[in-house]
Parts: structure tokens; sequence; C-alpha cells
């Protein structure tokens, strides 16, 4: 009920606000003069008008393609909404190409004497790169911005991929406060669709007749060659949406890609029936997919391929004789041997001979080469296909659905999953941009299934503290961490690369600006150990007195002082990405003089039957406290269903860790 009065409100206000002209180079002196917006006052920018219009056209050399318009006008707010101006189109090829034409785009503002200008895009502002053989991107950056800007741009795009539409978006991380869609095929391509997010949506469908005139050439009968023009009658089916007042999809902690929720329209080809051709049906299964990725040249031939490594992985794997040796020489080879050239893809580009031979090469290129180089060692390894955060998860199956490849090891205890082009990795550690859903494994026998992506292994912090209450009421201690699995992945991304005085710099931020001193890490760069990490602190703020006592908690800049689940309701999952164990023992010398008036009680509280469980035992051993506290989500995925619960536990676990032993004088 909440969100439909906001949805209503939300409408009622944009109605009522100035009148725009959707129409390109049209903007209104009373759209620059908005200082914020109107129902969302937090954001940073806003898309105030977006348009899709695709239809089919025929030609005599290429037959039948898409011809789809973009025009979209963006209200930047402050600076924060600056890369809003910034624009990447996707431009696929394999058999044809797509064809960018007519990329135009203004950049509109209010001078220094209250008058309108716009300065247009340039050519210095459009660059285009090549990011794997099948994908090139064309990159916009709008000209002279600045807050309270307005940018407009619109191009077209002439595609001969009619199997493979991009998805339609109606949602964005910013408001978007009118939206048009327009999908016209003709009766011969009949196409199902898949609706995605909550927003709710109608979408319009209407049948007409349309004329489209098609030219022929051939050979008359003197042999000499003569264009014919001809108009061809067929029926066509329009598909349209008009929405107003789209919400931001708004960030919440812990929402994993936020993308797989947006609210989003889809084509999928069903059938095409061309008169005296029959009917050729398109809609595929899982099964059809993997098999015709499995054939393509640079996918399958490729993982047969062994002999340009044979002789380096027979001396590797001298003296390896369980098969869990060999995974992790054969990895930890390939990783330190090969270097990503950022570009992602299931398909091979450099091909993994030449790859190998050069040291660098595409995601394929190294995975597939290390699915390859683990069968030739007798291991049971085959092929992932994996969709990236940013690129979406696919709602039916497609070809385009995909576009990462990892190698998943299947041993009797579980499935390894495996990703050799990230050098901060470690056995079984993914980077976090492509723990997104499910991924398809790919076997030789030509069966393939969904894999859960997300790490069946716990990543444990392990903390020790030793601290003692000085008679001026500083604390000062001893820390010592350990950390594995996706936190050690963590603390080798962060903190590889700094130097000593950044990363104490670093951590102080994260314990409340605790002074720290002679900090230490270990195994920083030695993958497949556990990251250590140690130094001294010393504090003036965990230590209050009142009225002669002291009081303190004993977890200090362990404890979680924040519920990172504030809303009451949430309409999509939890997803912390992998499961975490967090074990805290810290030991307390009591000052001289002082003894124990009060501490917590001990405490245990469980999320659901295994979900995660938290412990909080404390107990007084002489003149010391000896504290215990193990936090752990045991279930890294958690259904909207159960946030309720969830935001419960954390407000307990937090409200225990802000509980204080308080100290009396003897």
């Amino acid at each position: 009920m909440k969100t439909r009065v906001l949805l209503i409100v939300f409408l009622l206000v944009i109605s009522d606000s100035f009148g725009q002209d959707y129409r390109f180079k049209k903007v209104s002196k009373e759209e620059l003069l908005q200082k914020e917006h109107p129902v969302d006052s937090d954001a940073n920018a806003a898309i105030l008008y977006r348009e899709v219009k695709t239809e089919f056209q025929y030609s005599e050399d290429s037959g039948w393609y898409l011809v789809t318009d973009y025009f979209e006008r963006i209200k930047i707010y402050n600076k924060g909404g600056f890369d809003r101006a910034n624009l990447t189109i996707d431009l696929y090829k394999g058999a044809g190409e797509d064809n960018l034409k007519g990329l135009r785009g203004y950049t509109y503002y209010i001078d220094s004497k209250g008058k309108m200008k716009s300065m247009k895009l340039q050519k210095e502002g459009i660059f285009t790169q090549e990011t794997t053989k099948y994908l090139t991107q064309t990159k916009v950056t709008m000209p002279d911005l600045r807050e309270g800007c307005i940018v407009e741009y619109k191009y077209t795009i002439n595609s001969p991929f009619i199997f493979n539409i991009d998805e339609f978006r109606l949602q964005e991380n910013i408001p978007v406060d009118k939206v048009s869609i327009v999908f016209r095929s003709p009766e011969y391509f009949q196409y199902k669709t898949h609706q995605r997010g909550w927003v709710p949506y109608n979408v319009e469908t209407t049948t007409k007749e349309r004329t489209m005139t098609i030219s022929n050439t051939a050979r008359d009968s003197d042999m000499r060659m003569k264009t014919s023009m001809h108009d061809v009658n067929f029926k066509e089916q329009t598909h349209e949406i008009n929405l107003d007042g789209v919400s931001a999809l708004k960030e919440e902690p812990y929402a994993g890609n936020i993308n797989n929720y947006t609210t989003a329209l889809q084509f999928e080809l069903s059938y095409v029936d061309i008169p005296g051709g029959g009917i050729k049906t398109y809609s595929t299964t899982w099964e059809d997919v993997s098999k015709s990725i499995y054939k393509v040249d640079s996918f399958g031939p490729e993982l047969e391929r062994s002999n340009y490594f044979a002789k380096d992985i027979d001396e590797l794997l001298t003296g390896a004789n369980s098969p869990q040796e060999r995974v992790g020489r054969i990895f930890f080879y390939v990783l330190n041997k090969m270097n990503w050239n950022n570009y992602t893809g299931y398909y091979t580009n450099e091909g993994v001979r030449s790859a190998y031979k050069k040291g660098i090469g595409n995601v394929a290129d190294i995975n597939l080469m290390l699915v390859s180089m683990l069968r030739y060692a007798n291991i049971e390894a085959n092929p992932v296909l994996v969709s990236t955060k940013s690129h979406g998860m696919p709602l039916f199956p497609t070809i385009n659905g995909f576009n990462y490849v990892i190698a998943a090891v299947e041993f009797p205890e579980g499935t390894l999953l495996l990703d050799a082009t990230n050098k901060h990795a470690d056995l079984g550690v993914l980077k976090p941009e492509i723990i997104n859903g499910k991924g398809r494994v790919l076997r030789e026998n030509g069966q393939s299934s969904w894999i859960s992506l997300r790490s069946m292994i716990s990543a444990v912090k392990s903390s020790m503290l030793s601290l003692e209450i000085n008679s001026d009421l500083s604390l000062k201690g001893k820390a010592n961490n350990r950390f594995t699995g996706n936190y050690a992945f963590q603390y080798r991304s962060i903190f590889k690369n700094l130097n000593n005085d950044a990363q104490r710099k670093k951590i102080e931020e994260s314990t409340n600006q605790t002074e720290l001193s002679h900090l230490k890490f270990e195994n920083l760069n030695v993958l497949g150990e556990p990251v250590a990490l140690e130094y001294n602190f010393e504090s003036f703020d965990y230590i209050e007195e009142v009225a002669g006592k002291l009081y303190f908690s004993p977890l200090v800049f362990l404890a979680n002082n924040e519920n990172p689940f504030k809303p009451e309701t949430r309409e999509y999952p939890i997803d912390f990405g992998f499961p975490m164990k967090d074990r805290y023992i810290v030991n307390v010398t009591l000052p001289e003089g002082y003894v124990v008036e009060s501490i917590p009680e001990d405490v245990v509280y469980n999320l659901g039957e295994n979900t995660g469980s938290y412990r909080y035992l404390i107990s007084q051993i002489g003149d010391r406290l000896q504290l215990s506290v193990e936090f752990s989500i045991n279930q890294s995925f958690i259904a909207a269903e159960e946030y309720g619960n969830l935001k419960k536990f954390f407000e307990l676990c937090i409200a225990k860790e802000k509980e204080k032993v308080v100290l009396s004088k003897a």
C-alpha cells in the first residue's frame, strides 16, 4: 500500500510540473531551472524522457534487419550525477554486425546572464573500443557538464541480429519521469514477451497493415542487370509501453546484483513463418544453447588442444599424487603464468595456444586453457558459463545470456569453482562481479546443468585482542587477525599494493580512528595461505567514567554499531555473496583498584534452522575478563520473505555488542 501511495504522488507531481516538449533539441528553460527532482530530492540526476523505437526493415543485400532509434534526455542536478552523462553503446558482430548511425548530442545550461546555451557533442567526445572480436563499444562523453545542466542524445542502430533483442529497460537507479517503448514486428516473426521487476506496467499490443517497398535486382531477357521495385503488404504487430513516474531502484545493503530486479521487458523469438519457407521454431532450451556454444571453433575445439602445454604440465605434476594437489598446482601455474587483458567473453580471442605462448588473453583464453590442463591431468573439469553482474541475468534461454566462463572441478565432496584471471584469487574464491546467481556447466558428453556460483565454504575472520585499561582511561592493546577465503581475497585486493603507512591509515578508518602502530601483514602475496594481520593500538574513546565507575564495551572497535538493514520492508533478496564466520576473543586486564560490578549476560541467537547464529559468552578469570563472540551467516542468499527475521537478528546482535561492562572502585 505504501509503495502504491508513493507512486500515485509521484505521478501527480510529475503531471503537474512544467510541460515538457519531448522532441530532440526542445529542452525548456523550466527544465533547466529545476534545482532538484520534485519527488526524489536525493536524486543526483533523473531521466526526463527515454524513447526507444524498434522496427523491421528489409534490403535485398541483407534481408530482414532491425532498426532501433534511441533518444534520451537527462537532468543533472549535481556533480554526483555527472556519470549519467557518459554513454556506452554496445555493437555486436559475428554473422553480420551492428551499425551505429546518426549519433548526435547536446549539453544545455543557463549561463551567468540567465540565458539558455547549448554545446554540441564533438568528435573528440566519441571514441570506439574493441573489447572482444564479437563486441565493439562506442563510448560518449558529453561536453561542458555543470550542475543543473541537461544532456540529451539520439542515435540509431541497424542490426542483423533479429534473434536476440536487447532488453528494454524501464527503470534505473535514478528516477525515470517518462519512458516510451515501441517494438514493431512483421507477422512473419513471432515473439514472446518476458516482464521483470516490481513496477507494474501494461504492454499494449495492436496489429495493422503495413506496406513496404522492396527492390529486386535481376538480369532481364537481354542479360542486363535491372532493378525493379514492388510493394509487399503484411500485417505488423506493435508492442507499446508508456510509463510515467518510475521511481529509482534504490541500492540497499547486500543487494547483490540490483540490476536483476530492475523493471524491464525482453522479447524472445518464438518462430519465423515466411511465405514459402515453412515454419521454423526458435524457442530453445538451455541444453540447446549450451550445445551450440560448445560446437563453436573458439570454444569446444579449444578444450581439445593439449600438445602446446603437455610437457610443461607433465613436469609440473611430478610427485603430485592426489587430485586435490594436481588441481592446486595447475590452478596456481595458470594464475601466475597468464595475464588477463580485461576482456570478457566465453569465446577465445587469441586462441589458447597463442595466449599460452604470449602469456596474455581474455577470460576464455585463460579459463578454457585451465579446464583443458585439468582434464589432461585426469581431473573431472568443465567450463561454466557465467553472466557478470553488469551483464544481468537472462530471463530465457539465449546465447547472449552469458559473457564470462570459469572452470568447475567436481570432487566427491562438492564442486570447486576456479577463475584464473584474478591475481588475488585463491582456490574456490570468485570475485564479486561474477557471483551472480547461477552458472551453466557444460560437460563433455553434451549435457549441461545449473550450478550455484556462491561459495559453499565460509570465509573466516578470527581476531584476538588483548586489552589493558590505564589510569588515564586510555585503552592499549594488541590485535592478531587471520582471514581466509573471500575475506583473504578482500584484504589482498585492498592492501596488496599499498605501502605500510597507507595500510595503517586505511585500517585506522575501520577502527574508528584508533591509533595503530607496529602494523604487519603476512601472506598478502602468498596465495593458498590465510592473510594474517597484527598491530598494536591505543585509544581514549572507549572508556567512559561516570560517578567513579568505568563503562566500556569489551568488543571496542570490533563491535557493530549500526544495523545495515533499516527499512521495515524489502522487495528483493539479501545477498551476502558468500557464507561467513566471524570469531572474536577479547582478553581485558582489569585496571588496578577496580572490581567488576556487572557484565553482560551470555546469549545465543539463532536465525532460522541453519541460516545464521550468534553467540556471546563472557566471564571473569582472576583479574581478567574473557569474551568470546561468534557470528555466522551460513546461507549467503536469503529470500525477501525472511527480511523481517534477519533485521531483528541484526538488531539483537548489535544491541548485545553495545552492552557495557561496569567496573567500580574496590
